[in-house]
């Protein structure tokens, strides 16, 4: 027995040595690791939230020593803004064109294609904030609400499920409200093409024409190559999409691609426009500024290199 442990550790370590090349493990994990980090990136977004409701909540805490300050909120805010416009800043080089297409001071919806992960709005949202000294209200799918730290985020950020009644209603109030008609499946299912995935939505035109507000229609380039979902399964993913409305697609990425936010002009209010009309003429406006800013097929590559020089077809718009 005490000679069996030893000849027994002795055997192992030659069935090792014989049939596993550590070089060839070392190769393999130089080979893997970059696809080990792509899966593990969307976690510093997730950090980067949960950093967000951090500040908030001390905000909150102190809500009392801060109860003379005028806009409880509005420190908290700007604190969050600058976090979140740095990091865009850092890491995409993140840029916005058309600011100056947001109004200082009356309401607008604005309607956005969604990417995979979302930080395009976060950085404008932050951009209008800073610039504009602006709040701008958004719509969030509901499982969001159900995240533990979210709804303080939901609180002092204005994040709403959003119905027609209550979109309006934010509108009428004078506020801006940043739509994606596409939503989590646009999210989830597009590609790299940047098909817009809207499913016949009219929720958002409905709520412009009730609160009689000007449309926003914005792009941000290369969003599709910054996160990506895994093409392979598309049909599984689908079933269990359409069973569970949960975005379960697996999402890689963060890479640091150029970012830069496209904001076209305002739609104005046409009391003569049906929702069916309305819909599909702010669609054509966020697909011209797809077809103007973004070559397709999107391309990882050529949205790094984005980050240290235009491509002419950016130069030329």
């Amino acid at each position: 027995m005490m000679s069996f442990v030893p000849n027994m550790v002795n055997s192992i370590e030659n069935v090792i040595v014989q049939y596993i090349d550590i070089d060839f493990t070392l190769w393999l994990t130089w080979v893997l690791a970059p696809v080990i980090i792509t899966f593990l990136l969307p976690i510093v977004i997730v950090l980067l939230l949960y950093l967000t409701s951090i500040i908030l909540y001390i905000y909150r805490w102190h809500r009392h020593r801060l109860r003379d300050v005028a806009g409880f909120w509005d420190g908290a805010r700007k604190l969050v803004a600058i976090v979140w416009d740095a990091h865009g800043w850092i890491w995409h080089g993140y840029e916005v064109c058309g600011l100056e297409n947001v109004p200082d001071d009356t309401p607008a919806l604005i309607i956005y294609y969604h990417g995979a992960v979302p930080v395009d709005v976060y950085y404008f949202l932050s951009k209008v904030m800073l610039f504009k000294n602006r709040m701008v209200h958004t719509v969030a799918d509901r499982f969001l609400f159900k995240i533990p730290g979210f709804s303080i985020i939901a609180e002092a950020l204005k994040v709403i499920p959003g119905t027609v009644q209550t979109c309006s209603a934010v509108l009428k109030e004078n506020n801006l409200l940043a739509i994606s008609p596409g939503g989590v499946y646009e999210a989830q299912f597009g590609n790299s093409y940047y098909h817009l995935e809207w499913k016949g939505r009219l929720g958002f035109a409905k709520a412009a024409l009730d609160a009689k507000a000007p449309i926003i229609p914005l792009f941000t380039q290369n969003i599709r190559e910054s996160f990506r979902t895994v093409s392979f399964g598309r049909q599984f993913w689908l079933k269990i999409y359409q069973w569970t409305r949960l975005p379960i697609v697996p999402i890689y990425g963060g890479f640091p691609v150029k970012l830069k936010t496209h904001v076209g002009k305002p739609i104005p209010y046409d009391p003569g426009l049906t929702p069916e009309e309305l819909s599909a003429k702010v669609a054509a406006a966020v697909e011209d500024l797809i077809a103007t800013h973004q070559r397709i097929p999107g391309s990882f590559v050529r949205a790094l290199i984005e980050r240290i020089h235009e491509t002419p077809k950016d130069k030329d718009h």
